[in-house]
């Protein structure tokens, strides 16, 4: 017989009462120091600095953050493919880290407002799908409808039909590529970003897909002059509303704190700023 059908009705009004006492008191923690998961190397939303510091976007905006709300805030590198994981045992309090909010991430973690929104594109240095394609210029805004969606898809699947695609795992532009392109063209994920344009540069795989932001920080360096971004920058509702903070779904009241910051970085313009200070254009939502 099921433990379930034999508790008493006294014991489960107990168990509802202990339940939402229990809840009580982890929404009314007291938070003073917050440890914020960030990859440290998706430049420029966030980077390793010289001497092991982590800077960008992402860190610029979490101290400014941090300020409002007054708490001491400690940023720590994770690999991507294990921030959630992590998040869950509370090996870390959130995660900042170009997170895009979607309905498969919203069943097992809760999202701040977004504080930034942008677009995903293919990159290669092989001259002759650069040509074919043209210069990458326009936006082609997707919304997850197929009718609506397939010019611009069977445009990009004739590009890359019998080529290679590199992609990071785990993110929201991996599972366009895979769901889109994997009947026609070989998908090859990496942990970093950084990996695919490696492999890129090397001849190894004929492109890469990531977001347009991380491409433009280092398309100015010499040693990526190279590569330039091919087809039309992808953006819209595909991606669901933007960027934000991640949390546990048991910490609403930490989730609260930094809604209130971000509503308040946006309305006085510190977002934009830092925006333009690290990806020369203003990316917030």
């Amino acid at each position: 017989m099921s433990y379930l059908k034999t508790v008493t009705k006294s014991a489960t009004y107990a168990l509802i009462a202990l339940t939402s006492l229990c809840a009580a008191v982890a929404q009314a923690k007291e938070w003073s120091t917050v440890t914020i998961a960030t990859e440290a190397a998706y430049e420029p939303w966030n980077m390793t600095l010289p001497g092991g510091g982590i800077g960008g976007f992402e860190p610029d905006l979490m101290k400014d953050l941090c300020t409002r709300i007054k708490l001491q805030c400690n940023l720590q590198a994770q690999d991507w493919d294990g921030m959630i994981a992590g998040l869950q045992v509370r090996k870390f309090d959130m995660l900042m880290d170009a997170i895009v909010i979607t309905p498969e991430r919203e069943k097992v973690i809760a999202f701040s407002i977004p504080y930034a929104s942008t677009q995903g594109v293919l990159v290669a240095v092989d001259k002759g799908l650069i040509g074919g394609a043209g210069p990458s210029g326009q936006i082609a805004k997707l919304t997850g409808d197929a009718a609506h969606d397939k010019p611009t898809i069977d445009a990009l699947r004739t590009l890359v039909k019998g080529k290679s695609i590199g992609i990071q795992s785990g993110t929201a532009y991996t599972q366009f590529i895979e769901d889109n392109f994997k009947d026609i063209a070989t998908i090859r994920e990496y942990k970093k970003s950084g990996e695919h344009v490696m492999d890129l540069l090397a001849g190894r795989i004929d492109f890469a897909f990531d977001d347009v932001t991380f491409f433009s920080s280092i398309l100015d360096k010499p040693e990526y002059q190279a590569i330039a971004m091919v087809g039309p920058k992808i953006g819209g509702s595909i991606w669901g509303p933007g960027e934000a903070l991640a949390f546990r779904q048991s910490d609403p009241d930490l989730k609260a704190k930094f809604d209130d910051a971000l509503r308040a970085a946006l309305a006085d313009g510190t977002v934009k700023t830092l925006s333009q200070k690290w990806f020369k254009t203003d990316i917030t939502p």
